[in-house]
């Protein structure tokens, strides 16, 4: 369902503001987007938002997952699920997601810097960037420009991007590997991973995805795939972090069946890098 609200200003010269939710575009505003959205990145008009990453057993933020955000001065506030496959069928999610990455990599070396504390930054990766032939070279420039330590960085891919094309997927992982990045496997239990895929392939943590989560107290069924998931996972030696925990309920549960780590809005909203830091002192504060 597609809900779009627009608040004309009063002023004719003004621009017109609006807040877009879901995935679906009139086509007579595409190509507006399309064109805003070439200009924004060069015009600061995107932003890293940033959710707290909190590990069970010890009791602390271990990391975040940066998230992008569009303000657009034309369309206001645009939801990443109406930009992002714009940016991504038009290439500029190659600069984009360049641009995000340093961002990430940026806070996760000025925290250890600062706080004398390791901070790992978890960044999603379309497939477009995935298949960009620079891409590796491209993570290696950021990591050494940055001074961030490669095990502090999360690369987050999907299920689907993985079986796209699995030999050239697989060498790219192990390349990133050899870097010392993490990768992930994203919102884990909505593809069609086979356990011999998952066996082959050198990650080092999946993410159950959040609807398996969000059901899970009221349905038995979505509560035993999730203990599968984490059954799976332990035999492959890989670290499972659940998303979408809005509940003390799910929390706890998600701790008895062995989960490593949790997001959600539990633990935090996604907040701007500001916030993140006051978050983050209070929070790891040791009284």
């Amino acid at each position: 369902m597609l809900i779009w609200l627009c608040i004309k200003p009063r002023r004719p010269a003004a621009a017109v503001s609006c807040l877009f939710q879901g995935a679906r575009i009139p086509s007579s505003h595409r190509l507006e987007i399309e064109n805003d959205l070439r200009k924004a990145l060069n015009r600061g008009q995107l932003i890293v938002y940033y959710q707290p990453q909190y590990e069970l057993k010890k009791d602390k933020i271990f990391g975040v997952e940066a998230l992008l955000r569009w303000k657009s001065p034309l369309f206001g506030l645009v939801s990443p699920e109406v930009f992002i496959p714009i940016a991504e069928s038009t290439g500029l999610i190659i600069a984009i997601g360049e641009w995000v990455l340093r961002e990430a990599c940026q806070l996760s070396s000025s925290y250890k810097r600062h706080e004398g504390d390791s901070l790992r930054v978890s960044v999603n990766i379309s497939a477009r960037q995935l298949s960009h032939a620079d891409f590796i070279d491209m993570v290696r420039q950021v990591l050494d420009e940055t001074g961030c330590d490669p095990h502090d960085l999360c690369l987050e891919i999907t299920e689907s991007m993985m079986l796209t094309d699995i030999n050239y997927s697989m060498k790219i992982v192990r390349e990133l590997i050899e870097l010392g990045v993490v990768v992930s496997i994203d919102d884990f239990g909505t593809g069609y991973s086979s356990l011999s895929l998952m066996k082959s392939f050198p990650i080092g943590e999946l993410k159950i995805d959040k609807s398996f989560i969000k059901d899970m107290t009221e349905s038995e069924e979505n509560k035993a795939i999730v203990h599968a998931i984490i059954k799976i996972s332990q035999i492959l030696s890989l670290k499972v972090v659940a998303e979408g925990v809005e509940t003390l309920e799910q929390m706890n549960i998600l701790r008895e069946l062995g989960v490593d780590y949790i997001q959600g809005y539990y633990i935090s909203r996604t907040v701007p890098v500001e916030e993140l830091i006051l978050f983050l002192k209070g929070f790891n504060r040791e009284d």
